[in-house]
Parts: C-alpha cells; sequence; structure tokens
C-alpha cells in the first residue's frame, strides 16, 4: 500500500487523486484492512511499529530539510518573509481560537489532534504525523487529524486558486505592488536535482537512519518535562541537523526527496496498521474547528495585506505554503508567474523546517488553556 498507491497516482492522472492525496488514501486503506480484522495487534506485530516509528520518523525529518537552505530563503528578501510570518502567525492564532471556542464539544484530549493538525498546516504531513507521534495521541487521534485537514486543505486550495483571477483589483484595494520576478536565488537554490543513482538511493538512507540514531542518543541525555519528551527533542534535534546539513554541500547530492517520500508513505501506512474507526463520529466538530482556523487566519492575513502592502499572489503562495506544503504552493505560485514557483518551494520548505516546533508549542499551550469538554 505504501508503494502501489503512489505509483498508481503517477501513472493514471486521476482527478480525485487531487481531493485525496496518495499518502491519505494509503493511511484510509491501511485502516480499513486494520479494522476489518486482517491482523492482530499482537506484541510482536506492535514492537515492530514502534521500532518503525522510532528510527524511521527522525531520518524523515532529517531529509526533508535537507533541501532548505536558509540562505536562499533569506534571500527572498524581508516582504516575502514578513508575509510567510504573517500566514504562519495567524494560523497559529486560529487554532487557539478554535480551540476556545468548540473545546466544550471536543473530548478531552482534542487537543492532540488539533497540535498535529496546526503542525501540518505549517509544515506538511510528515509534522503532522511527528507531532502526533511525539505527544502520544492515539491511532483514532491522527484518522481525525487527517480527515480534518484533508476536508479544510481541499476547500482552501479551491479558493486560493479560485481567486486568481481578483489580484489586480485586490492589489489596488490594498495599494500593494505586486510580488513580481524577484526570484533569481530561489530559482537557483530550487533547481531540479540530478538523476538518482541507486548508490544515492542507500546514502541517503544511511544518513538519515544515522543522524536519528544520533538525535535519540542525544536527547535520552536532555530533561524531559510536558511534550519536551525524548521523542519531541529527537524530532527537534533531527530537524536542526537538516537544516545545518542544507547549509553545507551534501544539499547537492541527489535523491534525499524520494527517499523522504517513501519514507513517509511507511511512516503513515505503519500508523495506520495501528487504527481503528473509533472517535471518527467526532470528526465534524474537528472539521468545524479546523474552519473556525481558516476563516481567522482569512481575516488576519486580510488585515496584514491591508497594513503592510502585501499584494494576493505574495498572500495566496505563503499561505498554502503552511497549509498546503510542497505539494501545492509551487503550482499557485506558478498560477500567477512561473517565476514564482521557486518562491513557492522554498517557502515550503521553510514551513517543514517550523512545523514540529510549531505544533508542539500548540501542544503545551492548547492544554493550559483548559481541557475539552465532550469526554
Amino acid at each position: 500500500l505504501a508503494g502501489r498507491v503512489p505509483v498508481v497516482a503517477g501513472h493514471w492522472k486521476w482527478r480525485w487523486f487531487e481531493v485525496l492525496p496518495p499518502i491519505v488514501i494509503s493511511y484510509m486503506a491501511t485502516t480499513v484492512l486494520a479494522v476489518a480484522g486482517c491482523w492482530r495487534p499482537t506484541p510482536e506485530i506492535q514492537a515492530t511499529q514502534k521500532l518503525l516509528l522510532a528510527n524511521l520518523l527522525p531520518a524523515l525529518i532529517f531529509l526533508l530539510l535537507v533541501r532548505c537552505d536558509l540562505r536562499a530563503v533569506a534571500a527572498l528578501g524581508p516582504r516575502v518573509l514578513l508575509a510567510f510570518a504573517c500566514a504562519t502567525g495567524s494560523i497559529l492564532v486560529g487554532f487557539v481560537t478554535a480551540w476556545l471556542l468548540w473545546r466544550p464539544l471536543l473530548p478531552a484530549d482534542g487537543w492532540r489532534v488539533l497540535a498535529a493538525v496546526g503542525a501540518g498546516w505549517v509544515g506538511g504531513t510528515a509534522n503532522l504525523v511527528a507531532v502526533s507521534h511525539a505527544v502520544d495521541a492515539p491511532a483514532e487521534a491522527l484518522s481525525l487529524a487527517l480527515v480534518t485537514d484533508t476536508v479544510c486543505y481541499t476547500a482552501w486550495v479551491i479558493l486560493l486558486f479560485g481567486t486568481v483571477p481578483l489580484a489586480p483589483r485586490f492589489n489596488r484595494w490594498m495599494n500593494a505592488p505586486a510580488l513580481g520576478d524577484r526570484t533569481e536565488p530561489a530559482r537557483t537554490a530550487a533547481a531540479a536535482p540530478a538523476a538518482v543513482a541507486p548508490g544515492h538511493v542507500l546514502v541517503w538512507l544511511g544518513i538519515g537512519l544515522a543522524v536519528g540514531s544520533a538525535a535519540a542518543a542525544v536527547a535520552a541525555r536532555l530533561p524531559a518535562e510536558g511534550v519536551l519528551t525524548a521523542t519531541s527533542w529527537t524530532l527537534l534535534i533531527a530537524t536542526v541537523a537538516g537544516a545545518v546539513a542544507a547549509l553545507t554541500p551534501l544539499r547537492r547530492l541527489p535523491g534525499s526527496d524520494p527517499i523522504a517520500a517513501a519514507l513517509l508513505a511507511v511512516v503513515v501506512v505503519a500508523m495506520a496498521s495501528q487504527g481503528s474507526v473509533a472517535g471518527l463520529t467526532r470528526a465534524p466538530v474537528f472539521v468545524l474547528a479546523g474552519f473556525t482556523v481558516m476563516a481567522c487566519h482569512a481575516a488576519l492575513m486580510l488585515l496584514a495585506a491591508r497594513l503592510l502592502r502585501l499584494d494576493l499572489a505574495l498572500c495566496g503562495i505563503a499561505s498554502l505554503a503552511n497549509i498546503g506544503g510542497i505539494g501545492s504552493a509551487p503550482l499557485l505560485a506558478a498560477t500567477y508567474s512561473p517565476a514564482l514557483a521557486p518562491v513557492g518551494v522554498l517557502l515550503a520548505l521553510l514551513g517543514y523546517f517550523a512545523g514540529t516546533a510549531a505544533g508542539l508549542g500548540l501542544a503545551t499551550l492548547l492544554p493550559a488553556l483548559g481541557t475539552g469538554g465532550g469526554g
């Protein structure tokens, strides 16, 4: 399932793959098989699941960030980075607002779901899965997070692409100059990698696992308190290691992207193999909370655009770099201008860097504001 669904999606360009990404279909199919009793959660199976997640998650986070050259991101200029900061901040404010508004209807540990979704909406699916694992969320919590993510993300993507023709009118209203072609550093940094050889696959897999093991060894020596468990420290250390590696010639070695995609598929299916549909009846209230986050995000981005004179293209790219990630932000950027596609790539990579920390921050803040009241 981890390999078959992406292969089918790549070979047959069916439109419904745009609504349900292959990674979500893999998760759902594995959950169905788990619920149908195709295997039992024996101690051996549970030990294997734990081993896979403990070793592959930090390697995955590291590999995702190897291409996140912070120097190239900084070269985008303060206006672009300010828009990204506004998008990230407004999303986090939205999650706090949604928790305060809907927590009487959410389960007591609903903050785990929102923290995971928040990590995904600042970074990507890998951050969502990582934070879900770091806060010891049960299997059904990941199901709720993915359902919320998919429904709200789909609606948001449709909205952002649908508003592209309104850009000239929006920019005049905001008195904002168009983003234009300021992307030469980004274009160079986001250039297509060279062909991948079998040796590259093995080298990156080895480096990723080695970094993950080293991060776990360091994390075991750090104090654990609250959500900063050994797992959380491991993921944060792997995040920093990836950003540091991206500043070295190592990032030019091809092969990290396909290995990261493969590890993400394996990690998601491994978590889904523990799955159950218990608690999915609560999905509508989580989806409602997700749309509340979107509404707060939209309102605050409009305010930022007015005060800081941000054009629609910049607002949309910054927003989708957070909520959609590297799969969709460059597409929206290219819709405005092909020259802006690298901006979408680099901002999405920056989201990967911030996503795990943002999710863990929400996991600390939300329960401090009160527990859910839905049982």
